[in-house]
């Protein structure tokens, strides 16, 4: 194997293992915060919820499995008054277009625009959308779930009937 052969392959298997192997990013906090103003200009912070459950969502107006999710999110949130959710739309489009979304895709839970190149600081990025992470009364992640979740799903998650 020639010297440029062999540099190539070493940096082509070093970006491999360590580009899509592994996350440079810390473990997230037992009790994360999140701190954000929706789309409506209220301000959300998910330690103002303790005593709820709540459900952290993300998703994104071009991502199919986050558009079918959202009626089963809204409808559970709407049934049980121990929980609440926040959708994050992680998405890079103008604010007005995620509210014309909302508009033919209503919810009943607030919608904050996280920025793609800066999510909030105690969540891990997305790998995939949807994403939720459920959050106990006490504060702390119960359970993280990579793709969509139904009404169904969030109460045997839960324990709610």
């Amino acid at each position: 194997m020639t010297l440029l052969h062999s540099t190539f392959f070493r940096s082509a298997v070093f970006g491999l293992v360590f580009g899509f192997g592994f996350s440079a990013q810390a473990a997230m906090p037992e009790r994360p915060s999140l701190h954000v103003i929706t789309l409506d200009g209220k301000a959300f912070d998910l330690a103002a919820q303790r005593g709820k459950w709540v459900i952290v969502n993300y998703w994104a107006t071009w991502c199919v499995p986050c558009i079918k999710e959202m009626p089963d999110i809204s409808r559970f949130v709407a049934a049980h008054k121990n929980v609440a959710a926040i959708g994050l739309a992680y998405d890079d489009s103008e604010p007005a277009d995620i509210k014309d979304f909302l508009a033919k895709h209503p919810v009943v839970y607030p919608v904050a625009q996280v920025g793609m190149d800066q999510p909030p600081k105690d969540f891990d990025e997305p790998r995939g959308l949807p994403t939720t992470y459920l959050i106990s009364p006490d504060g702390k992640v119960a359970k993280h779930i990579v793709g969509p979740v139904t009404e169904a799903s969030l109460a045997a998650l839960i324990g709610q009937p």
